[in-house]
């Protein structure tokens, strides 16, 4: 699969109507990767003018930032809104809802000014324009986990529920969703760190919420959170009977082919 890398487009004079940010994790964590991979499948077979940065991504700067490190958030910040800018980037698309959240919220204080949108809406948008098509599947049961930086932080919850009731599943909800949802255990930079002495596990907690709904499977649309629940399924001994997708990877089994 052919994955268009912005200095290339560059420098044939082209410039990409998004471009995707993929973030450390689908850069580098095999699970997410398969993430990156999906979703750019998705745009590959819609023809949809997109590009990466490849070598020229760096971190956003959000652990860093959520540990304390102020100096080294800044310093990684500058450099991307500096390639960003050379470049002429206004319109970006984010698969992880933390570089998303950095990117819109934090980068404007340090000149970062761009149209930032979290994948789970561009796709919402693209099957509501009918530009992206979808197979009549079998509806399986099927319960939704919110992120908390694309949900409490940033107020986007019907966007991939949208997008689920267009797949045809039924969707159950977890008795603590949207508003009221409950953090997978991996924001704060608490992905990098071990639980405080004593305390429960929060992906723990979060996989008996979702075991009770009865669900044959679990959508999120974060790569820490994907982690997190699935490590959490397992705790529990349910990896056999519940599946744990991804928004993309969900899509892209449903997507009709042109």
């Amino acid at each position: 699969m052919k994955i268009p890398v912005l200095s290339d487009l560059h420098a044939e004079g082209k410039i990409p109507e998004i471009l995707f940010w993929v973030g450390c994790a689908g850069n580098y964590d095999a699970r997410a990767q398969k993430i990156t991979r999906a979703f750019c499948e998705i745009l590959n077979n819609i023809g949809q003018s997109y590009a990466i940065l490849g070598e020229e991504e760096k971190c956003t700067g959000d652990p860093a930032r959520r540990a304390g490190n102020e100096f080294l958030f800044q310093m990684l910040a500058q450099q991307n809104i500096e390639t960003l800018n050379n470049y002429g980037i206004r319109k970006i698309v984010c698969t992880c809802p933390h570089c998303f959240n950095t990117l819109k919220n934090d980068y404007p204080a340090l000149g970062g000014h761009f149209e930032v949108i979290h994948y789970s809406e561009f796709l919402d948008s693209l099957i509501k324009e009918n530009k992206l098509i979808l197979k009549e599947p079998a509806g399986q049961k099927i319960t939704y986990h919110d992120s908390c930086y694309l949900g409490r932080i940033n107020g986007v919850y019907q966007a991939p529920r949208d997008i689920i009731n267009a797949l045809k599943h039924e969707l159950i909800e977890m008795k603590r969703a949207k508003q009221n949802g409950l953090c997978c255990g991996a924001g704060g930079a608490q992905m990098f760190k071990e639980e405080e002495q004593g305390s429960k596990r929060i992906n723990t907690e979060r996989a008996e919420e979702l075991i009770e709904t009865n669900a044959h499977a679990v959508v999120a649309n974060c790569p820490f959170c994907i982690t997190m629940l699935q490590d959490g399924i397992k705790e529990k001994n349910a990896q056999d009977r519940i599946m744990v997708y991804d928004l993309a990877e969900l899509i892209l089994q449903n997507q009709k082919q042109s």
